[in-house]
């Protein structure tokens, strides 16, 4: 039966004890619930780690307010506690764009509010400190990745130090955490002693400022700004940045190291992309796919329900866009898993017990950058762009479509499938000779196919916005292009004689949004025939460039100012322009369109049809 218990990673001692051991080699704590698959970070290195023969056990979402039970009963492991604080930043998870508290996590078992605390990665680490002080300690996942440099913290409003440093941890594992830790793991089992564990790719450590730092020939290093020069310079901090995105974004990247008080932040560069058969390897490792059985009488949990019946078929993004932590964490360079792969998964789903024959999702990070990568490679290891599509799609680029139509028509063939959605987003600057000059006609047939086979009524598609000075701190492209693919993905749903529907989403106080720019927006969509539904306020998350230029008011890149809506005022003023069919508005905006002496736009927006 799929939901043995026997067939998780266990989580309690009795669990433990079940398997006849006496002892556990990794323990590894989660602010998420656990859910056995391979969209969730604990469950895959979890997995990872079983694979390598260890002892492995999860224990999911610790009381830290009681008498820390949870962080002691299952002793201490032989070889290393690793903590994540779960698939997303758990202030992103806990609070609004306007900070107030959310009342649901969709993480946690039954939707419920108030099972792990603000930073995970810090609250864990200093318990497990203080109760095994000498056994190593790992943080890695999303929220220690995106905050392994000095990072302004929006919820605090305040520069806050690098992660391994405040949390104690003694190594921090960056990005997709598969190889390091795998190599980690090797060189312990060997004998090393973890502080001489050093010189690992992906990894980061802490030095005292009188030891020397760990040497590797291979590696060029560069030194950024103090966590002091930062505090006390904005356009430090902004020139830091644009370095570790410029190394991030590379393929042959630089180690870098930032002074902090008497101690060194030592960032060893990135593995380089994983290879297709190892993406494989990983997606086969015997999850359930499924949660605990633990939570079978709290309630569904509301993430898993979303990717159920969906499968990853890449990682990555080179999409570049300034508000996403995506490429930062999983990186610039996209690796696809093999048709196989993803066959035998989609096999193994349609064994669960309420598979219907739907899928909701084949896509990952964008639905359309499967298998695409330089066509020459020697161009890409010379590259330093954050993105490989704004602002144009790269000469160098393969953006063929032909593989994923491929795939789309080898899994709605297998007969346990009924119908193939695609959910993740569409990047359509990549699907139209306008902005990818160099496309073939494979562009349109994904088009076609895409419309007319695999829209469940609605496809999800992300402007973000009309305005071209918007969009382009943004990087994302014209506005104009929205309209060309609407064209297109509505005359072949006409072909099918399919009635379906685009949803665009928008961001309002993005920087350099300003109020004129949201009535332009709100004119030219209504003018477009929409009302806006999938819309949000820009929310400042760790080492993104829209968070930088909130923080600090310059563009790294230009050196110039920038504004930003920052008050709840100034984000009201930009966010009512999305809801000009609303009554409750239409004064508001009147009396703010006559403020801005944009008198003319008021019949075209408020007119009533």
């Amino acid at each position: 039966m799929v939901n043995d218990i026997r067939n998780y990673l266990p989580t309690t001692k009795k669990e433990v004890e079940a398997r006849g051991w006496d002892e556990l080699d990794v323990i590894l704590f989660t602010g998420d619930s656990y859910v056995d698959h391979p969209s969730f970070g604990i469950a895959v290195i979890g997995r990872v780690l079983e694979s390598m023969g260890l002892k492995v056990a999860i224990i999911p979402q610790p009381n830290w307010k009681d008498d820390l039970r949870d962080f002691k009963k299952l002793g201490k492991p032989r070889l290393f506690f690793g903590i994540s604080a779960g698939n997303m930043d758990s202030m992103v998870n806990h609070y609004t764009a306007n900070r107030r508290l959310r009342s649901n996590d969709a993480y946690t078992a039954g939707n419920k509010s108030g099972f792990r605390p603000d930073y995970p990665s810090l609250v864990y680490t200093q318990i497990l400190k203080k109760l095994f002080p000498d056994t190593p300690l790992i943080i890695g996942g999303v929220e220690a990745s995106q905050r392994r440099f000095t990072h302004y913290d929006y919820w605090k409003d305040q520069l806050r130090p690098p992660v391994l440093i405040e949390s104690q941890a003694d190594m921090l594992v960056y990005g997709m955490g598969e190889k390091p830790i795998t190599e980690v793991v090797k060189l312990m089992l060997k004998g090393v002693p973890f502080p001489k564990i050093n010189t690992i790719p992906q990894t980061a450590i802490v030095c005292a400022a009188e030891s020397e730092i760990p040497v590797n020939k291979k590696w060029e290093t560069k030194t950024l700004n103090s966590h002091q020069q930062c505090l006390d310079d904005k356009r430090a901090f902004a020139h830091n940045f644009k370095i570790i995105e410029t190394e991030s974004n590379r393929m042959k990247a630089d180690r870098l190291i930032q002074p902090v008080g008497d101690q060194f932040l030592v960032v060893n560069p990135l593995y380089p992309t994983i290879k297709t058969e190892e993406l494989d390897a990983i997606h086969d490792l015997p999850y359930t796919r499924m949660p605990h059985p633990k939570y079978a009488k709290r309630g569904p949990i509301p993430a898993y329900e979303m990717i159920k019946f969906s499968v990853n078929i890449h990682r990555g993004c080179f999409g570049g866009c300034s508000f996403c932590t995506i490429s930062a964490h999983q990186g610039k360079f996209v690796s696809s898993r093999s048709e196989d792969s993803v066959l035998k998964e989609v096999k193994k789903l349609a064994e669960l017990p309420d598979f219907k024959g739907n899928l909701s999702d084949l896509g990952g990070p964008s639905a359309n950058m499967y298998q695409m990568k330089g066509r020459d490679i020697s161009i890409c290891m010379k590259c330093k762009r954050p993105s490989c599509i704004f602002p144009s799609v790269c000469f160098n680029l393969g953006t063929s479509h032909a593989q994923l139509n491929k795939l789309y028509k080898k899994v709605n063939a297998l007969p346990e499938v009924k119908k193939v959605f695609i959910g993740s987003g569409i990047r359509y600057d990549l699907l139209l000779k306008k902005s990818n000059k160099k496309g073939g006609d494979d562009l349109d047939e994904y088009i076609k196919n895409l419309s007319q086979n695999h829209v469940s009524g609605r496809l999800k598609v992300a402007p973000e916005h009309t305005e071209e000075k918007v969009l382009k701190t943004m990087r994302k492209p014209s506005f104009e292009l929205y309209h060309e693919f609407k064209k297109k993905f509505f005359r072949y749903s006409k072909e099918a004689g399919l009635n379906q529907q685009l949803i665009p989403y928008f961001i309002s106080s993005h920087p350099r949004c300003e109020e004129e720019d949201m009535a332009e927006l709100a004119v030219k969509t209504k003018s477009a025939g929409l009302k806006l539904e999938q819309v949000q306020d820009f929310t400042p998350t760790p080492m993104t460039l829209a968070t930088v230029m909130y923080y600090t008011g310059i563009d790294p890149y230009k050196l110039e100012d920038v504004y930003t809506a920052k008050t709840e005022k100034q984000k009201r003023a930009q966010h009512m322009f999305f809801f000009w069919y609303k009554s409750e508005y239409r004064d508001k905006i009147v009396q703010k369109l006559k403020q801005l002496k944009r008198n003319d736009l008021i019949p075209n927006l408020l007119k009533r049809t």
